[in-house]
């Protein structure tokens, strides 16, 4: 049976072993040829295809909730539930998500693509269904891997499902990756390897039941043999680790299982399947990122795990960090350099982040936590205390799962760590979980906490610089775009806390307050105003938090005041100049307008399109301005 053949799920289970490895040798060609339209992860899937043919075949999706963690691994789960005509148009405008989508399908039940996450569902979703919410849902199977396990959350969730004994069968892809090498002990012997079918076979867990019942029915020394039993067991859990682990939180282990290996998944799923009732179960399942695919295989970075658009019979070519990330990436080298207190800290991300060159040239000076921003923050505090400069290179969005680390951990203690966040403001492909565009709503209402925002490749270089004596008084914050970076001359570079005015409108009309990628479009902008005879002063914010009250004082000198941000509008930047301007000493109160990102989840599109759809580009900040002149 051809792929074209496979419309939902129950196609599958027709199929002989030998048409099944036909059919993934397929998928993993019409994967590799869609990512490399339109772009996508690309790794993580590869690796995946036949645990997902065998899920799908054992399990009854939807009536069995099949729930997956780091979304970005569910591309084959996409195309067996009858979206292969998607992807043509994957993560682009109007077509289907990166990530599973509870709108595109009864068999997408969560969506949110941040890792860590899908034991805690699998928990709430057992706990409906024994209360008689969901009477008809069997089997709730949480798949998580690609590095999830190394965020503490799922530990978290863990312990709750052991002690609990809610029945979830969690199956652990385990590739030894997430973006980066998955940092974790939780690996598997080669011992434990033997015993897997032994622990799966059903007369094993008969037999082994009978012995128990045996020795605790012996007359004297029952009890104490019953014991004698249960040690011997700890004993050699504790030699195979990591079944110590987890059946010591409650939750039964099995494995490791071949990934690739179809028959054997199968087997290992229906005797999980068959012991249900039992309590929650974990499934060990070995996979290769990138399999079959030779570019993929031979990435020692990250098995492509994610990519752009590329030429299939080469593969990408090799990623570097470019526009902003490029800049953080030499300018903390060359500070790394001169001053031994800096440490760069990330969370599974080295190479997204831009700090493979500081891995390499100060590996004891570098910190891969794994999926673990809390972690990484407050290990950043305690470095801080012991007299570091540590850096904690995250995504944006990713911070967000920090919160109560920054302000708690670090703020309070007025601690000299400097966050910078890459992936700021739009960031277009990977839908609504990935756009960075609360954190200097947030992070501007910590006190003390100083938020930078540069507008150039040249501004980040300065204000990382800057951050490392900024940090004597208290955590700093500098957040930058993902995509084409600005670029000026030595003259256009400012420094500290202080604001730049980049052009003046000798009328005190028109005052354009922009912050970082902003800039660039307000500067467009004014030239299409100055085009219609409009001139205006056009401001470089920089400092967010403290904002210049230099500016600010300027800016409520001004008939007419725009801000623009690409970050939440609601609480944001731009609302707090308006407050401040509003309370200046001046003449006449000004018409402000506040331009940024509307309180809602934006789907994927291109950075741009988005941005220009908000009116956050030229001409929707020079129409914006038009109309207030014209009140």
């Amino acid at each position: 049976m051809a792929l074209a053949d496979i419309r939902q799920p129950s196609d599958l289970r027709p199929l002989t072993l030998s048409q099944l490895d036909d059919l993934a040798a397929e998928i993993r060609e019409f994967v590799v040829a869609a990512v490399s339209e339109t772009g996508g992860h690309l790794g993580s899937n590869l690796g995946a295809v036949e645990l997902t043919l065998a899920l799908h075949r054992v399990f009854d999706s939807p009536r069995d909730a099949i729930l997956w963690d780091t979304g970005h691994q569910a591309y084959i789960h996409k195309i067996v539930t009858g979206r292969s005509a998607g992807f043509s148009k994957l993560r682009q405008a109007e077509g289907i998500s990166g990530y599973p989508n509870r709108e595109e399908s009864a068999h997408d039940f969560i969506e949110n693509s941040h890792a860590s996450t899908v034991l805690s569902y699998a928990y709430g979703l057992a706990v409906a269904r024994d209360a008689g919410q969901t009477p008809d849902r069997r089997h709730i199977v949480a798949v998580i891997g690609d590095g999830s396990m190394t965020g503490g959350m799922a530990y978290e969730a863990l312990n709750n499902l052991g002690h609990s004994g809610k029945r979830v069968i969690i199956v652990l892809n385990d590739n030894g990756r997430s973006y980066a090498p998955t940092v974790s002990n939780l690996s598997q012997g080669a011992l434990s390897n033997k015993l897997t079918d032994i622990r799966l076979n059903p007369v094993y867990v008969r037999r082994q039941r009978k012995i128990e019942k045996f020795l605790k029915n012996l007359p004297v020394i029952g009890t104490q043999a019953e014991r004698g039993m249960e040690a011997f067991k700890a004993g050699v859990r504790e030699f195979l680790q990591p079944p110590a682990f987890f059946e010591a939180l409650g939750v039964r282990y099995v494995g490791p299982i071949d990934g690739h290996d179809i028959e054997a998944l199968e087997h290992a799923m229906n005797a999980a399947r068959q012991r249900a009732e039992e309590g929650p179960i974990v499934l060990h399942v070995m996979t290769q990122k990138g399999r079959g695919y030779m570019p993929a295989e031979d990435d020692d970075e990250k098995h492509l795990h994610d990519a752009p658009k590329f030429n299939p019979a080469t593969g990408p070519t090799k990623s570097v960090p470019t526009g902003y990330t490029e800049a953080f990436s030499d300018t903390i080298v060359e500070l790394a350099q001169q001053d031994n207190r800096i440490v760069a800290i990330t969370a599974a991300m080295p190479g997204p982040t831009g700090l493979i060159r500081f891995q390499e040239q100060f590996p004891d000076r570098f910190f891969d936590v794994g999926i673990a921003e809390q972690h990484a923050v407050t290990a950043a505090a305690g470095m801080a205390m012991g007299g570091m400069r540590p850096v904690v290179a995250l995504y944006s969005t990713f911070l967000n799962r920090a919160w109560d680390q920054v302000v708690y951990d670090v703020a309070l203690h007025r601690l000299p760590v400097i966050f910078c966040l890459d992936r700021a403001g739009i960031t277009g492909d990977d839908g609504p979980s990935h756009h960075g565009i609360y954190d200097m709503a947030l992070l501007s209402k910590v006190p003390g906490m100083r938020v930078l925002a540069p507008s150039s490749t040249q501004e980040v270089a300065q204000m990382l610089k800057d951050a490392v004596g900024l940090a004597n008084e208290g955590p700093v914050v500098i957040r930058y775009p993902k995509g084409v970076a600005r670029s000026v001359d030595s003259a256009d570079i400012g420094s500290g806390l202080v604001a730049r005015k980049l052009l003046t409108d000798p009328t005190n009309g028109v005052c354009i307050l922009a912050i970082g990628k902003m800039v660039g479009a307000s500067l467009d902008a004014a030239a299409l105003l100055a085009a219609k005879g409009i001139q205006a002063t056009v401001w470089d914010v920089r400092s967010c938090a403290p904002l210049d009250q230099v500016m600010i004082e300027n800016a409520a000198a001004h008939r007419v005041v725009v801000t623009v941000e690409d970050g939440i509008r609601e609480g944001g930047i731009g609302m707090t100049i308006e407050d401040l301007v509003s309370h200046a000493t001046c003449a006449r109160r000004p018409m402000i307008e506040v331009l940024g990102i509307p309180k809602q989840f934006i789907p994927q599109a291109k950075p741009d399109a988005i941005l220009s759809r908000l009116g956050l580009h030229a001409e929707g900040i020079a129409s914006t301005v038009q109309k207030l002149v014209n009140t």
